[in-house]
Formats: structure tokens, C-alpha cells, sequence
């Protein structure tokens, strides 16, 4: 079987698997750049001048808008490189620089990557505007193993406070995510993620969540499949 062929069809059955609520799935086409992206927190590199402004956010759960998100993306031979824009003018940030759990008590944009629909695994990346990381590894329903951690030097993370909020810029391996097995044909079932944080705390009542695509579900709930679209990254 021709190997193009074979990779459309594999591909249409990828995108069956996120069907949103208008029959559509979301997909976000990632630009291939030569060099590296210079990543400073600040989101000046002009290579960033390539990328898709991505700012389809809202609150799936909420009746108002929140503010702006904007995400890019770019990816080379060996890394994925993703940029959140932010502007949020309430940032709060736990207290303990150390504690990675400090994360889930703050104000943060997020990434979830999945194998497939069953999400066992799936692999999280919770990243807040002073560089701190919760990095665990999840299967349904919300069985967390916050002992992971993604694979040592495949993640760079830089990030800066703004007038407005704040900026995140991340450098993931694209080794890694291929040895997590979430990149296959240069796809990747990702969520893309903010949680503006109302006060000090992590419980759910203190944040409102922002998500790229609609979950199905009534309740505030990124770790469910309909969280999910695709990241296609271009030849």
C-alpha cells in the first residue's frame, strides 16, 4: 500500500476519534521553521513571526469571556516549540518556589497530550508564569502519578510576567514525545489549557478554567477524551 495513502487513512481516523460539538475537529497546523527558536520568556524570538496566532479560547463553563490567550506554535527536526500570550490582570502564584505542586494553586496555562481516546495513558504539563512545572503521567478517570516527571532535558521551559499577565514559552523534544508514543505522523492529540486562578488555593471553586476545545461535560473537566484536538505538524 502506498505509504501516503496509508498515512491519510490513518490520519481520517485520528480526527473520527474528536468529533467537537459542530461535527468538526479542532486542528491547529503547525508551521516547520529550519533553525531554533531563542527562547528568552519573552516571546521575541521573530521566529515567532511564522507561527498561526491561535486565540479560539473560551470559558466552556462560564456565561462571560475570558481575556485573551494567544497560542503559537513552531516545531524543527528536534523540538516542538509552543508560545501561550497571555493576558490575565489578577495573576496569583502559590507562594513555594521549590514545590512543583505549588503549580495547582496558581494561575497557569496547560498542555495534556494522549495516546489515543482511552487516555492510558496520557501525559500533562501544567506550567505557571514564575517557570515552575507540574509534569505527571494520568489514566481515565483522573488517576494521577504526580511521581512522573517528563524526561529530563526534553523540556525547556522560560517564562516572564507582563503589564497585562504573562508569557510562557516551551521547548519539548520531539524524541520524547515520540517515545511517550504521542507523536505518531507528525500529529498530536493535545489539550490546550488556562486556569485563571480567583484566590490562593487549589481547590476547582478558586479557578476558572479556559480551554481551547469545548469538553462535553457539564462540570469543570479537562481529563475527560472531548478536551482533545489535534496539533498537525507541517512538513
Amino acid at each position: 500500500m502506498n505509504l501516503t495513502f496509508l498515512s491519510l487513512i490513518l490520519f481520517m481516523a485520528t480526527l473520527a476519534a474528536f468529533p467537537d460539538q459542530g461535527g468538526q475537529t479542532k486542528t491547529y497546523s503547525v508551521k516547520k521553521i529550519s533553525r531554533a527558536i531563542s527562547l528568552t520568556g519573552r516571546g521575541d524570538d521573530p521566529g515567532w513571526q511564522q507561527a498561526r496566532v491561535l486565540t479560539d479560547f473560551s470559558y466552556p463553563w462560564e456565561k462571560d469571556k475570558p481575556l485573551t490567550t494567544k497560542f503559537r506554535a513552531l516545531h524543527n527536526d528536534d523540538w516542538l516549540y509552543c508560545l501561550f500570550d497571555v493576558t490575565d490582570h489578577h495573576v496569583v502564584l502559590a507562594t513555594d518556589p521549590d514545590d512543583k505542586s505549588a503549580v495547582a494553586s496558581s494561575t497557569r496555562a496547560e498542555i495534556f497530550f494522549r495516546i489515543d481516546e482511552k487516555l492510558a495513558p496520557y501525559f500533562c504539563l501544567e506550567l505557571d508564569p514564575q517557570g515552575r512545572v507540574l509534569d505527571y503521567k494520568a489514566t481515565y478517570y483522573r488517576k494521577f502519578d504526580s511521581s512522573w516527571s517528563w524526561p529530563a532535558g526534553h523540556l525547556i521551559l522560560k517564562t516572564s510576567r507582563t503589564k497585562d499577565g504573562y508569557t510562557i514559552e516551551a521547548a519539548i523534544s520531539k524524541k520524547s514525545l515520540a517515545k511517550l508514543g504521542v507523536l505518531n505522523d507528525n500529529t498530536l492529540q493535545a489539550g490546550l489549557f488556562r486556569a485563571d486562578c480567583l484566590e490562593a488555593g487549589n481547590s476547582d471553586a478558586n479557578f476558572k478554567g479556559v480551554s481551547w476545545v469545548k469538553p462535553d461535560s457539564e462540570k469543570p473537566d479537562f481529563h475527560i477524551p472531548s478536551s482533545f484536538g489535534l496539533l498537525v505538524l507541517e512538513d
